[in-house]
């Protein structure tokens, strides 16, 4: 017995001994097709458990059979199979699986296979988003994808740009789509999101796509995926960048010499005169004598030449004395000052710095994934007290507790600070420098200066500013007299500050094989504190000693959902239903407050001044909705597809009697080359899909409470009072969106070239509108569901792989939408005026009329210049068409509309032997501007108030006997009606911009990897390069602020310029 127990003991040993023997050490890198190490790729031994992961190097090493074979897999690469032959070292070389990276989409309540996906979706990935240099992430959005148009209100720092889907769905609610962020939605400052955070963004644009978010999803959806691990190796990441912000947007050609302002002032003042029937030396001499006098009398108010006593300071033929000294000496109560003009631009607007850093973290187990980010921002604007600060910090895990049972968290935090300019750089004002800078004459000085050029200080030390008001040798500026908008800028104060909290959580339950239950619960919180000081020294608030604003807002939101799938295969029959439920509710806080008559500037609390103003105030609002739903899901052996969606859907902005709506989507999709009879283009044709969808949404983006009627307090005699607010309407309901979605994906040639063309027509009906009544009634207007509208378009998306091989890729892509718009019915009672055949309405410089789009133009027609250099419009005697010198004796007509024939973007990018480089365009074709930056440059003055305005030099090009063939009117101070609104000033709204340049170069990983570095990559960008339009200074991307429907139908100097960034960063991964 002993004997056999020995035996078989040797026996055992020998046979170990054997496979010891036959056993080799194998190691080897892993790296991508750039020779980037690959962290996390796992390597195993076919047919075995024997197996590692590589390290941040992307190196391994273990021990496996002399004639095994290594299997090499990691996600978004394909798999490799090496044979081992007795090797001891084997390099393998991991290329990106593009089919298995674009397989997944991310959709409402879950994700899809993007074969089987019958809806419209476009994803925009990590890189792309990097490379953008974007703090805003709905920035990244622009020119990438097909069908959205991305307009902006202000370029400052920290603005949110204005984002389109598919047209414009109403005329009076919002027109926003919902923003989804790791399945939860989102309603705070998308600036709190870190672009660097985010894996992906899916924009949903059809009805199989948007209908299981019911009442929200008309406008479109956008799904935010933030990162999470990627390998079980844990990975460093540190991106570090640094740039300079500037200008990027050009003023228009302004007058900027003061010789140039003065000489075509006195002209206009000396044609007023030779028409008020003076001689030409009459109207020579009292031109002259005007020229700097009080706004009474015409004059500009200052006059910054000295002459010679005994000599005008501009000659009868029109120019400035040649012995004209600029700076101009004045004694105002026993102080010499010094006259002497200021480049307003050039002081007022800077470069400035940008930088920011990102480090993070991630890795996973065979039970768990874990991704930690931290990220710093500081963007300076490009003036003064204007800059955006943010830290963010995101923790995403999740762990496999059972076999059935997974949990996880992601959690995003942001501190966030803006400084802002006294006017937001938006708007008219005094306050806001972008119309200062722009709309003031070349000949006056920004700050009071003493007789040797030296700037003053006031008795506090504190710079003294030219408010035009009596201050500087006791001259009154007539334009925007007790205004300067640099010292707005400087000494008032704008400040937002605060938190930003989001976070979801979840758990998956599997249970009887097929079924999965998904519990998610997400939570958004924001706090605000903002600040405002209209300052104690100069302007408008000096009397009262300055003024202090305090803003307290709390934006509180929390969503719950309750998710059922069921997954079924059967053979060739794949079977998905979803059946589930979501609440979510939103509460927003506000608390306002004000003092005057500030102790100190550098006390900006409430308690630091001691008059209430009494504008205290506060509210609360609060949003629910609340819906089930479901999905059926169907394919058939890969080829065919169907799909099946339902939601009942309630919102508290409605009447309790109307609140539930139900909406609904179908969509299919057949993968046609995989057919057997299309077996003959396996060798070339790689996908051809066709797939069309039908469905509806809802909109309720119309306010809170527009369904009661609502009051407010009021004081009347000191004694309590109730004034009507609003009037509501009990009866209203969703805007509803039919949308219909067909189209076709394609690829060919190992997918070098590739594709979709995809036609849509969305329908809204029950648009919600103000529907006017009867003054008599004492309200002017309710909302009633009272209007349809369509948009219709084609969507063309295409890219392009000339050039693809081991060290080498060269890629094109290229995407254009076409759109039409138009209001399909009105009500009677907004059908009140007919033109050229249309019903409909008008307000402000458009026309609302059925069967037209929503943006038509409604002025007066500019017919040129009469003989003697007045402006002339085109009115209707009966059947003919004449020409008018009286503006009010002019008819309107329609000047067609602000809605692009074509949008779209383009770029390419390559990558070569480490290198990389990319360069982005955004285009638009066709549509009208009405250029108001451009009429205010034009306009000669009328009034007291508006002497002084600066003059594009365009109007060096009026009329005059001497140029009678111009199209511009003739300068004549007081030439009423010359410059009014009409479609002299509509522009072609065409637009041509570089939106960014990246270039970058990744060290090998061979060099690297001797300091324990994976990858290192430095690179340079440039964001906002350069843009073209049909005008200098005319930008169409940024709106007039007043413009609150978001189209670029209005352009306006006065806007915050967009900035161009140029910037330099290194990216490390450990």
């Amino acid at each position: 017995m002993v004997r056999k127990i020995v035996l078989s003991l040797i026996a055992v040993l020998a046979l170990g001994l054997y496979a010891f023997a036959q056993n080799k050490q194998v190691s080897g890198t892993v790296s991508d097709a750039n020779g980037n190490p690959v962290a996390g790729a796992t390597v195993m031994v076919d047919g075995t458990s024997i197996g590692t992961t590589t390290n941040a190097a992307g190196q391994y090493s273990l021990s496996a059979p002399a004639d095994g074979t290594l299997s090499v897999t990691f996600i978004g690469y394909v798999g490799q199979q090496l044979p081992i032959a007795g090797k001891s070292r084997i390099d393998v070389t991991m290329h990106e699986d593009t089919q298995a990276i674009d397989d997944v989409i991310v959709v409402a309540f879950g994700t899809s296979k993007k074969e089987a996906f019958t809806g419209s979706a476009t994803v925009i990935k990590a890189d792309d988003i990097a490379k953008s240099q974007q703090s805003n992430v709905a920035q990244s959005l622009a020119g990438k994808v097909a069908g959205v148009q991305i307009s902006n209100e202000s370029g400052k720092p920290g603005a949110n740009p204005i984002v389109r889907i598919r047209g414009f769905s109403s005329i009076n609610a919002e027109k926003d789509p919902l923003w989804i962020v790791d399945g939860t939605p989102y309603e705070g400052d998308l600036n709190n999101l870190n672009p660097n955070d985010i894996e992906s963004m899916t924009v949903l644009k059809d009805a199989a796509s948007n209908a299981l978010y019911g009442a929200r999803g008309a406008n479109g959806v956008i799904m935010i995926t933030t990162k999470k691990a990627r390998g079980q190796e844990a990975t460093i990441s540190v991106d570090a960048k640094w740039g300079v912000n500037s200008r990027a947007m050009e003023s228009y050609d302004y007058i900027k010499s003061p010789a140039q302002y003065y000489e075509t002032y006195y002209s206009s003042l000396s044609s007023y005169y030779r028409s008020q029937g003076m001689s030409e030396s009459a109207a020579h001499a009292m031109a002259n004598k005007n020229l700097a006098a009080s706004k009474n009398d015409g004059g500009l108010g200052y006059m910054v030449y000295s002459v010679p006593d005994g000599q005008s300071v501009i000659g009868t033929n029109g120019k400035l004395n040649p012995n004209a000294t600029l700076g101009n000496h004045i004694f105002y109560n026993g102080q010499d000052y010094l006259l002497t003009p200021d480049d307003w631009e050039d002081i007022a607007f800077r470069s400035s710095m940008r930088q920011e850093y990102n480090v993070s973290v991630s890795g996973a187990t065979d039970r768990s994934t874990f991704y930690a980010s931290f990220g710093y921002l500081n963007n300076e604007g490009i003036t003064e007290n204007s800059n955006m600060e943010r830290y963010t910090a995101r923790l995403k895990a999740d762990y496999q507790a059972k076999k059935w049972l997974k949990v996880g968290a992601n959690a995003g935090y942001a501190n966030f600070t803006y400084n802002s300019l006294s006017g937001d750089g938006q708007g008219n004002s005094s306050a806001n420098i972008f119309a200062f800078t722009t709309s003031v004459a070349p000949i006056y000085p920004l700050y009071v200066r003493d007789g040797q050029g030296n700037i003053m200080k006031n008795d506090a030390g504190i710079t003294m500013y030219d408010y035009g008001d009596g201050m500087n040798a006791g001259l009154t500026r007539p334009y925007m007299p007790n205004a300067n908008g640099l010292s707005d800028s400087r000494l008032n104060t704008n400040r937002s500050e605060g938190n930003a909290f989001n976070g979801t959580g979840f758990f998956d339950i599997l249970f009887l094989k097929d079924f999965k239950f998904t519990f998610n619960a997400g939570i958004s919180l924001d706090e605000t504190r903002q600040t405002t000081v209209q300052n104690p020294y100069y302007g408008q608030f000096a009397g009262e000693n300055g003024i202090i604003g305090k803003y307290h807002t709390r934006d509180f939101s929390h969503n719950l959902q309750q998710i059922l799938n069921y997954t079924k295969v059967i053979g060739k029959h794949n079977i998905n239903v979803m059946l589930g439920h979501e609440y979510y509710q939103r509460r927003q806080y506000l608390l306002y407050g004000s003092t005057a008559n500030m102790f100190s500037p550098d006390n900006d609390e409430l308690a630091g001044a001691v008059i209430d103003k009494q504008g205290a105030t506060s509210y609360v609002t609060t949003y629910n909705n609340e819906g089930y739903f479901g999905r059926a899901q169907y394919d058939y052996d890969g080829k065919y597809f169907a799909s099946a969606s339902y939601r009942r859907d309630a919102s508290s902005r409605f009447h309790p009697s109307h609140r539930w709506g139900n909406f609904w989507s179908v969509g299919a999709a057949w993968i046609v080359n995989k057919e057997n009879f299309m077996s003959g283009t396996h060798s070339w044709l790689d996908m051809l899909k066709v797939k069309a969808s039908i469905g509806s949404q809802g909109n309720d983006k119309i306010g809170n409470y527009r369904y009661v009627d609502t009051y407010r307090l009021a004081s009347s005699n000191g004694e309590m009072s109730v004034a009507f607010l609003q009037k509501g309407n009990p009866n209203i309901t969703w805007e509803t969106n039919t949308n219909f979605n067909a189209g076709i994906e394609f690829g060919v040639l190992q997918n070098r070239i590739s594709g979709s063309i995809e036609y849509f027509n969305r329908k809204t009906t029950d648009m919600l509108m103000a529907f006017p009544t009867a003054p008599s009634l004492g309200y002017s207007s309710y909302y009633a569901n009272v209007g349809d509208m369509s948009n219709k378009g084609i969507e063309i998306d295409l890219n392009f792989t000339p050039i693809r091989s081991k060290n080498v890729q060269w890629d094109i892509s290229v995407n254009l939408t076409h759109l039409k718009n138009k209001i399909t019915l009105l009500p009677p009672e907004r059908r009140t005026l007919q033109v050229d055949g249309y019903n409909g309405y008008t307000s402000g410089i458009y026309f609302y009329g059925q069967d037209l789009p929503m943006y038509t133009f409604y002025m007066k027609k500019y017919a040129g210049v009469s003989e003697d250099g007045r402006s002339m419009w085109y009115k209707n005697e009966g059947d003919t068409r004449t020409t008018t010198t009286e503006y009010s004796e002019a008819d309107d007509y329609l000047c067609g509309n602000a809605i692009p024939d074509l949008f779209g973007g383009f770029g390419t990018s390559v990558s070569f032997f480490g290198f990389d480089f990319g360069i982005n365009f955004n285009y638009q074709i066709g549509g009208k501007v009405y250029d108001s930056g451009y009429a205010a440059a034009m306009s000669v003055p009328t009034s007291t108030g508006s002497i002084g305005v600066n003059w594009h030099k365009d109007m060096l090009k009026a009329w005059t006997p001497e140029n009678p063939n111009s199209n511009i009117p003739r300068l004549q101070y007081g030439d009423l009606n010359a410059t009014d609104t009409s479609d002299r000033f509509l522009t072609d709204a065409s637009y041509l911009t570089l939106q960014n340049i990246n270039f970058g170069y990744t060290l090998p990983s061979k060099f690297t990897q001797k300091f324990g570095v994976g990858k290192l990559r430095i690179y340079l960008a440039c964001e906002n390069v350069f843009y073209w339009s049909k005008r200098k200074g005319l930008d169409p991307r940024y709106a007039d602020n007043t413009d609150s429907q978001g189209v670029l139908g209005t352009a306006n100097a006065a806007t915050y310029s967009p900035i161009r960034t140029i910037s330099g960063g290194i990216n490390i991964q450990f």
